[in-house]
This record gives C-alpha cells, structure tokens and sequence, in this order.
C-alpha cells in the first residue's frame, strides 16, 4: 500500500530549475521547497521514524533482527536539490524494504539512516560525520557536486565506502580512491561522448551551445571542444550564460539562432533548461533540445507540451526496458513520487550492491570496499552494467538518450500524465576518465 507522506513537490520546472544548481554545480545550498531537513522514512512495517540528531532520519527495520542491523546512510540533498535527492532516498529504502521482506541479510535487518546534505560542502560535511558515528557500512545518494567533492577525502579518511549518483564533479575522484563509487552520472568530462553520438545520429551539421557559468558548465564546455574536434558538426561560439533567476537568456539562444543551428545543446546549463527549451521553440522553430540528467517527471511537467519530441536528456536508467517495467510499479506502490527517476534506479541499487557485499565480505567497511571493487552488477532498471576502476569512476557507463513523447505510457510506469519516454539512442560504451588527466 501507498505510504503518505508530507513531500516538497516542484509545482512548475521553470521554477524550480531557475533555482536549483543541477547535481554538477559548484553552488550555494538553494532551498526550494518546503520540505523539511527531517523527514519521515516510508516503507517500514509496524513501526515509524525516529529522529536522533537534527536532519537524521532512522528508518527501522520490518521485522525483529536475529543479529545487529546492518546500518547504511543516505547523504542526500532534502533541501535544495529536492526532486532529485526524494527519489535517490526512496529508491534506497525501497531496496531496504524488499531485502527486509525477504528475511535481510543472513538474518539481519538494513537499517537506513538519513542526513540532508543541503547541496552544501559544511551541511554534507557535518551530515557524513553523523553517518559515521553511528556505525554506518557504507553511505550513498549523493547529488550535488558541491558535496561530493568536500565528503570524497572523509571517505578516504574513515574507509567508508561511499556512492555517488548525480555528483559529476572530476574533484571527488582522485588516481588513489578507494571508497568513493560513481553509480550514475559519469565524470563531468565523459558526458560530451553521448552527446555527440545522438548529434551524428540525429544527422544534423550545425549545433548550438549554451552552459552555464560555473564548474559543471565549464567542464562540459571544455569537454564539448574536446569531443567535437575534428567532427564535421559545426557549433560557433559556445554560450556562457549565468545561473538563473536573473538571467535573461534570449541574447544567447538568439545568437544560436542566428548561427544556423538545428539542434540545441542545453546539457552545460541544467537550470536553464526550461527557459532555453522555451525560447528555442520561440526563436528557432521545432529544434531538439538536449538537457541534463534531469527527471522526466520533472521536465514533462513543467515544459508540458512544449516537451513532446522537443526536449532529450540522458539516463543510466532504461526506462523503456523489461528490469525497469518490472521495478518501477512496486516504487510507485511505495513512493509519493509519480515516476521512478534513474536517481531512485541507482538508489534502488546501491542498497542491492552493499547488501550483496557484506553477505560475500562481511560488515567491515574496508573489506566492503575491496569486494565491490571486484564485482560487475547487472541491476533492475539500469541501462549498463556497474562496474568500477580501481579508483572508483564508472568503467562500463553507456547512457541511454531519451525524448519526451505524447505517450500513452505503459501501464503502472507513470502517474504523473499520459506522456512517456521514447529511447532514441544508446551510447556506446564510455572510456572512463582517469582523474588529474
């Protein structure tokens, strides 16, 4: 049955990206709901939440343990990156449930305890140490940048292996990582590769660039170049435009115009996205706009029909494919989400993969660590399998390129309209980026 809950909802997506620096930002903490640092855990049986520090949510577990919990934190972004970070923690509680359900771990109950992060470096500093203090094996449901880069040497430091799914900052990898996972979004420098591939395919010769003036922009930028080199696309002069609310972006989606571009390249400039998509249609005509990793719900919801077989954006999760038709109706079934993002996907998995390795390693962090190292995984909903380098980035990342279409969806797979997702692509497989390279 469906649990309720009190959650910040995004009301419109123009609105909520002007204000939200996307998962890649080098940014200040931005609260756009109204949703509260403690929030309750659904999916628990028989029992509710308890809070035991503020921002600090117990989830318990379903049934009595015949051994000490296995304890994993969520460090995730309540507050600010709201409609990412929901669907990143339900989709681990999710997992917590059904492995519960089924008996836990060789008889023990996971136990999931929940900090705000609040896309900022001293909320997610302060929020990993509470983590760690009380005996957590493993932490996940990263997603801003900002805190991924601070948490990566804590992780280091106290040998807690830690999982990152919308943080695409370089800076929370190094060459000597040994705890810190990707489970999503690749290195900021990897995501120019699928772009490029769905531009050959869409056939176009002239493209537009627009990022956003800050680190993940400029990453993008410089890998967009880099990628580009020597194709036969023509794009001009890269836009850099700043970070809403103040930014009036028509100069620069006109400048693209004026360059002769049949696509727009949107995916450097995440809160921008709606305004650019709507100016495009305005001042280019039926052009495809890409984004970047944003959830569909999100997107369809606010651009509405200015979406459909308009707007492409990427996702390590296939949601057109049978693992995710499979696992997405028991999310709705247990989420107040309306779609089950790639967020909750890698979610969803990162509880799967921790359980996996302290059933084959044991509960020690260390030897957790050093078993995922050495594991490719093939879980429900993803687009590729997971596997790590030695120093933790994604080493089989191939990313599936998505538009919005008029649908109708499938039935039991979204409750947030009648539009769905059509697959256009899927990237070929990613060379992983080695850090300081």
């Amino acid at each position: 049955m469906r649990n309720k809950h009190a959650r910040g909802r995004p009301l419109v997506f123009v609105a909520v990206l002007a204000l939200l620096l996307v998962a890649c930002d080098g940014g200040e903490s931005t609260d756009t709901t109204e949703a509260s640092a403690t929030t309750e855990a659904p999916g628990t049986t028989e029992a509710t939440a308890t809070t035991e520090a503020p921002a600090t949510t117990e989830a318990p577990s379903t049934t009595a343990a015949s051994g000490e919990p296995i304890r994993i934190g969520i460090l995730t972004d309540l507050t600010g990156f709201t409609p990412w970070a929901v669907q990143a923690r339900d989709g681990m509680m999710l997992a917590a449930e059904e492995i519960n359900g089924e008996g836990g771990v060789d008889g023990r109950m996971i136990e999931l305890v929940v900090e705000d992060s609040a896309n900022d470096a001293d909320a997610g500093t302060s929020g990993y140490e509470r983590l760690a203090e009380q005996g957590v094996v493993a932490i996940g449901g990263i997603i801003s940048s900002t805190v991924g880069g601070t948490v990566s040497p804590l992780a280091e430091e106290l040998q807690i292996p830690t999982f990152l799914i919308k943080s695409g900052t370089e800076a929370a990898l190094t060459p000597d990582s040994q705890f810190m996972f990707r489970t999503c979004l690749p290195a900021a420098p990897m995501t120019a590769g699928p772009v490029l591939q769905y531009v050959q395919e869409l056939g176009v010769a002239n493209v537009g660039v627009i990022v956003a003036d800050y680190p993940w922009g400029q990453s993008f930028a410089a890998a967009f170049e880099a990628t580009f080199e020597g194709t036969d696309i023509e794009y001009g002069e890269i836009q850099v435009a700043p970070v809403p609310p103040d930014t009036d972006f028509t100069p620069y989606v006109r400048a693209i115009a004026d360059a002769g571009a049949e696509a727009v390249i949107a995916t450097g400039h995440p809160p921008g996205n709606a305004a650019i998509v709507t100016l495009s249609a305005d001042l280019i005509g039926d052009v495809p706009v890409t984004g970047a990793w944003i959830p569909p719900d999100l997107a369809a919801g606010g651009l509405a029909d200015l979406a459909i077989d308009r707007y492409v954006d990427f996702a390590c999760a296939d949601y057109t494919g049978e693992g995710y038709a499979a696992l997405a109706p028991r999310y709705l079934e247990f989420s107040e989400n309306a779609m089950m993002s790639d967020d909750a996907v890698a979610g969803h998995g990162i509880v799967t993969m921790v359980a996996d390795a302290v059933a084959n390693a044991g509960d020690d962090p260390v030897a957790i660590a050093e078993y995922l190292h050495g594991q490719t995984y093939e879980l429900e909903g993803y687009a590729h399998p997971v596997s790590w380098t030695e120093w933790g980035e994604l080493a089989s990342s191939a990313p599936v390129v998505h538009t919005i279409s008029a649908g109708p969806a499938p039935e039991g797979l979204n409750e947030a309209g009648e539009w769905w997702v059509e697959r256009l692509t899927q990237s070929e497989t990613l060379e992983p980026y080695q850090p300081g390279s």
